[in-house]
């Protein structure tokens, strides 16, 4: 049994279809919004916004967040193309199993 080994992309569907116990997608695109937006705002917005621009970004602190809005952007589409190649539950450990192994994703 190696460490490295990869779950196939067949396997995982298989597993999915075929489990009736399964999880069902019951958020909409809305909804998945309104809960990234209040994950967003009450844990970082109100409580780190004041001790980033006196001890880091001083009146740069609007470009910090521009750059840090970028980041979150690319790991969102980064998010969004694992989810349409690999579309079953279990988020970045299933999308690390299938493509980089068992190891990387018990890391992950």
């Amino acid at each position: 049994m190696s460490i490295w080994k990869r779950k196939p992309l067949a396997l995982l569907l298989e597993e999915a279809t075929e489990s009736e116990k399964g999880l069902k997608k019951t958020l909409t695109a809305k909804g998945l919004v309104a809960l990234g937006v209040g994950a967003i705002i009450g844990a970082g917005l109100f409580s780190i916004t004041g001790l980033a621009a006196a001890n880091n970004a001083g009146p740069a602190i609007t470009i910090s967040f521009l750059v840090a809005a970028l980041g979150c952007i690319f790991a969102g589409l980064c998010y969004a193309e694992f989810s349409s190649m690999i579309p079953v539950a279990g988020s970045a450990y299933t999308y690390s199993f299938a493509t980089m192994g068992e190891f990387i994703a018990w890391i992950i």
